[in-house]
């Protein structure tokens, strides 16, 4: 059996492991938390280094950027300097291949239950396939990058202009420490709310699910959430809130959605080419899966 694991700086309350069936092979899905902890994390993905047949980045990125571009995280990237073997993915590229494809598949089965066309994409530099996506649907957006991410209280409404200021903030931003550019450990259990003009002027908000929670209002009366890494915790939570459609971009393997670390990992795992894929192989091998968005609704 191959065996793909996430290893997080997120809170270990989220660990989950389950067997699936891909491609004729079976595969070991793991994701183990450190709640933050940097070195246990770092010695992990050291110890794991050849053990497992590929490995996940969860809870920080490698990369972030655009299309184009990919700047480093330096945070990330300490992680796994001991890996020598294994290949590991942070999920970038299936951010660019499946969660791009996303919209184009919810129009086609409720687009008309998402109107006005608003969106709020929490930090598009994390996702920028699904916010390319969002565009590419016709949707008026909201980039947060600077709010969720920095906490400055500025909204970015054009891609344009989101392209620029990532070429400007990613090289600095990439020399932050994991806790200032993302909730890690018990600081994802931890909600205050803020900028809730845009939460309420979004009919869809899109994003990293700890980005979404860490300052959405208790209520959300009809809006739709399209994340992944959903625990059955966090789906009571959107329906306690009213959100009407919750959208996973990853599938639901006993009752939860894994990242996209843990998804690409178990893909590159199954194709044992001992490397990570490409663009091209994850569009073919998603396309032979017939992957797509999960759309579960809340309020009915």
């Amino acid at each position: 059996m191959k065996r793909a694991v996430s290893v997080s700086l997120g809170s270990s309350r989220r660990d989950h492991c389950v067997e699936i069936e891909l491609l004729g092979q079976w595969v070991r899905l793991e994701r183990i938390g450190t709640d933050g902890d940097v070195q246990k994390a770092t010695a992990l993905f050291s110890a794991l280094d050849g053990q497992v047949d590929a490995l996940g980045v969860g809870g920080i990125d490698l990369t972030v950027g655009t299309d184009t571009r990919a700047y480093p995280l330096s945070a990330g990237q300490k992680l796994i300097q001991g890996v020598k073997r294994t290949p590991v993915v942070d999920g970038r590229g299936l951010k660019f291949t499946l969660e791009r494809q996303c919209m184009h598949h919810v129009e086609a089965e409720i687009g008309d239950d998402l109107q006005p066309k608003q969106a709020l994409v929490n930090v598009a530099a994390d996702r920028y396939g699904m916010a390319l996506g969002l565009v590419q649907a016709g949707y008026a957006c909201v980039f947060g990058d600077l709010q969720f991410a920095l906490g400055v209280p500025i909204p970015i409404r054009r891609l344009q202009t989101l392209n620029r200021v990532i070429m400007v903030l990613a090289p600095l931003a990439g020399r932050l420490p994991a806790h200032i550019l993302y909730p890690t450990g018990e600081a994802q259990r931890h909600s205050v709310p803020r900028f809730t003009r845009w939460y309420r002027w979004a009919t869809v908000i899109a994003g990293d699910c700890h980005y979404t929670m860490r300052h959405m209002p208790p209520r959300l009366p009809g809006k739709s959430i399209i994340t992944n890494t959903t625990t059955p915790a966090d789906v009571a939570c959107f329906r306690e809130a009213g959100v009407r459609y919750l959208i996973t971009t990853t599938p639901r393997l006993e009752g939860r959605s894994f990242g996209t670390n843990v998804m690409e990992a178990a893909l590159v795992a199954v194709a044992g080419k001992g490397r990570p894929l490409t663009y091209s192989e994850l569009l073919d091998i998603i396309e032979l899966l017939q992957l797509r968005p999960q759309i579960q609704r809340l309020d009915g």
